[in-house]
């Protein structure tokens, strides 16, 4: 305090030390900044008060207001149970075929169904559901399908599956196995027509003759499938288990049949409502109505 004096060009007191001949003034602070800081304080104080604060050995203080970030939490988590709880009690209710009527029901199954997907379907479909095609897990991306496209099919295969043990209702098909029935030149030419029934090499009659003989009682005269009974379309380039010679070779001679589980009795009815609508919605859905309408195309009474 002996230190302190004036300074002569601004007239305001020094603290009293000084440092190399450096000096420190003690200049007031200003009135908006001290009159703040004080609120500061005032807050500080109210919010200790009315709010959580002081952390104690299994909680904290609890606050006049009884207001709590788990508190809120659970009240915002309890909000969206209730819309889900809503929104699965009109998915009850909405038939599968009807489903896409209702654009903001269907929208929100979709949302539901790809989190369905990501927890029971991936570890065959994989996580963009392109599928395998060396272990014969379809992709359900095109606009290909096996047993057909549209809600209710959809919605019928993942109820039942398909081969599915002890389900009477489930898909089933069946590929004879053709060893032994051609020698290595009418393979060759049964081959060569298969290809060519999509673009894919050129057509001979000794093939078409074998495919009509052997093959059209199920895939059809121009090999275009036959949803009814799970006959894969030969004419649209698109193949579970490959297009090349060997595989369309292996696939005469040694067919291999997929089984998909069924998710009744695995997942809830809704969730299974659920995931059809994501599969139908991945870029190859069919519209149940148009697929019935048109006499090209067979769809079961019960697909």
């Amino acid at each position: 305090m002996a230190n302190k004096r004036i300074d002569e060009p601004t007239g305001v007191p020094t603290v009293g030390h000084e440092w190399d001949g450096i000096e420190e003034l003690d200049t007031p602070l200003p009135r908006w900044w001290l009159w703040t800081f004080y609120l500061t304080i005032v807050f500080a104080i109210g919010y200790v008060i009315a709010y959580p604060a002081w952390p104690m050995i299994d909680k904290a203080t609890e606050g006049v207001l009884g207001w709590s970030s788990r508190g809120q939490l659970a009240e915002e988590m309890s909000a969206a149970e209730q819309a889900r709880a809503t929104m699965r009690e009109r998915l009850a209710r909405v038939p599968i075929e009807r489903l896409e009527e209702d654009s903001e029901l269907m929208q929100q199954a979709v949302a539901g169904g790809a989190a369905a997907f990501r927890v029971n379907c991936v570890q065959c479909h994989g996580s963009g559901a392109g599928g395998n095609q060396e272990l014969g897990y379809p992709n359900l991306n095109d606009d290909d399908w096996l047993w057909g496209g549209d809600l209710k099919a959809i919605h019928y295969t993942l109820t039942h599956g398909i081969r599915q043990p002890g389900d009477d209702e489930t898909r089933t098909s069946q590929m004879p196995s053709f060893a032994g029935a051609f020698d290595s030149s009418q393979l060759d030419d049964l081959v060569d027509h298969v290809l060519s029934l999509s673009g894919k090499a050129d057509a001979s009659n000794a093939g078409a003759q074998l495919f009509a003989d052997n093959c059209a009682a199920c895939h059809g005269s121009k090999g275009t499938g036959n949803r009814e009974i799970g006959a894969p379309d030969l004419s649209d380039a698109i193949w579970l288990r490959g297009n090349s010679r060997d595989a369309i070779k292996h696939q005469i001679l040694e067919p291999r049949m997929g089984m998909m589980p069924k998710w009744e009795g695995r997942l809830n009815p809704v969730t299974i409502k659920m995931l059809a609508a994501y599969v139908h919605s991945l870029g190859g859905g069919e519209d149940f109505l148009e697929v019935a309408a048109d006499p090209e195309v067979k769809v079961d009474d019960q697909p």
